[in-house]
């Protein structure tokens, strides 16, 4: 039995095999691998008895469900038009000259990946940037420049 198949197995115990169990099970997936493969995909349809299309369907409707290899750490900025209005563009900017990657990139030691994503609530503190799970809000280039250093001595 593969780790994959082992792990969504052990998630479906855990949560259950109904229709309802998908979204936490993805979860689950991603925790543990980074990503959701086909090969997950595959398995958890299999346990939950629903189509891959479904679960697929599923994966790749939410931008934190990734279903692609990400580096150890995703930097999500802010796309809205909110965080446009207080200097995402810059800020954007100064980490991809700092990563050397453009958006949707992976740098090549597989540490940073750098996404937009729809609002991550933090309209009032604008531009603001997720790392991983961890929000940086009213950012310029100075303090984007400052936090990412901090992470590639990490």
């Amino acid at each position: 039995m593969t780790e994959t198949k082992e792990l969504v197995k052990k998630l479906a115990d855990k949560y259950g095999r109904a229709r309802e169990s998908l979204m936490p099970i993805l979860q689950g997936v991603i925790e543990e691998e980074r990503f959701v493969s086909s090969e997950a995909m595959t398995e958890i349809a299999r346990e939950l008895d629903i189509a891959s299309a479904e679960v697929y369907g599923t994966a790749t409707f939410y931008s934190f469900l990734d279903t692609q290899p990400r580096g150890k750490y995703v930097i999500r900025v802010c796309k809205t038009i909110t965080c446009d209005m207080h200097g995402k563009k810059k800020v954007i900017e100064k980490i991809e000259d700092l990563l050397k990657i453009k958006l949707g990139e992976t740098t090549q030691d597989k540490k940073f990946t750098l996404l937009t994503t729809n609002c991550l609530g933090w309209c009032h503190q604008g531009p603001v940037m997720l790392i991983n799970s961890t929000p940086y809000p009213s950012l310029d280039e100075n303090k984007v420049t400052e936090i990412i250093m901090d992470y590639m001595s990490k």
